[in-house]
């Protein structure tokens, strides 16, 4: 039986901890999100895990860009997972593609061979794949429990279309998660167009200015798109906002 529930997307231990309060049901714990999200530091994982129960899925991801994974990343990736299931982690969230866009089932299954008993969330290289029902299909035949997908669009909310069509085709098989900007003035549409009941935000409402005086101008350290003095970060109101529509659903 499907039941609603709300995913926390969080990078840090207060994205995490504001997430919580904010009635999360499950954290997808990240590092990175300015650039999509990276695999997270397990001390993170186990700051957040000292102070909650709340179940916690890892974000294995080696690199920023596209998820054609070398043998040496499978590798890392395969460690990583290793790593996170013996710090008690619920679940890893994976995805590795083949040049043709199609899911790579021989790297997928190494990477959940090493996950075992825990959770596989198929994240959104599911977004980045030739043809999604077909993705889909794969995905249940390797024992992912969940795809977190925009439904290949920009947004969930951009992706109705395909959205319905997945949690159709997908029936009690696997959990369809929509997720990319889904906040609070579009969840209740998402589900009415779509059935889907499982969703994962950020919870992020306008970045947090930093706390520095001096600001030097001209230089910057990672993609000059971002600034070095705006923090991402979840905030608490949105969030419950977020989780009460979530959790009154149908």
């Amino acid at each position: 039986m499907r039941v609603p529930l709300i995913e926390g997307c969080v990078d840090s231990y207060p994205s995490a901890m504001a997430a919580i309060r904010g009635g999360a049901d499950r954290l997808e714990l990240c590092a990175n999100l300015a650039i999509g999200g990276t695999t997270p530091s397990p001390f993170l994982f186990e700051q957040i895990h000292r102070q909650s129960d709340i179940r916690i899925n890892a974000l294995i991801r080696p690199r920023f860009g596209d998820f054609l994974y070398s043998a040496w990343e499978l590798e890392e990736m395969e460690k990583q997972i290793a790593q996170f299931r013996d710090l008690g982690a619920n679940g890893v969230v994976i995805g590795v593609l083949t040049p043709q866009g199609e899911l790579d089932m021989e790297g997928m299954k190494r990477l959940m061979d090493k996950a075992g008993e825990m959770e596989v969330t198929l994240h959104r290289a599911f977004d980045m794949t030739r043809d999604p029902y077909a993705a889909l299909e794969s995905a249940v035949a390797l024992g992912c429990q969940t795809i977190l997908t925009s439904g290949q669009a920009q947004s969930a909310a951009e992706g109705l279309t395909v959205l319905k069509e997945l949690s159709r085709q997908s029936g009690d098989r696997i959990q369809i998660m929509a997720g990319s900007g889904v906040k609070r003035d579009n969840i209740q549409a998402i589900y009415r167009e779509t059935g889907i009941l499982c969703f994962h935000t950020t919870g992020r409402k306008g970045n947090i200015d930093s706390g520095m005086v001096y600001r030097k101008s001209g230089v910057s350290m990672g993609l000059p798109s971002l600034s070095e003095y705006e923090i991402w970060q979840t905030n608490g109101e949105e969030f419950r906002a977020c989780a009460e529509l979530v959790h009154g659903l149908a």
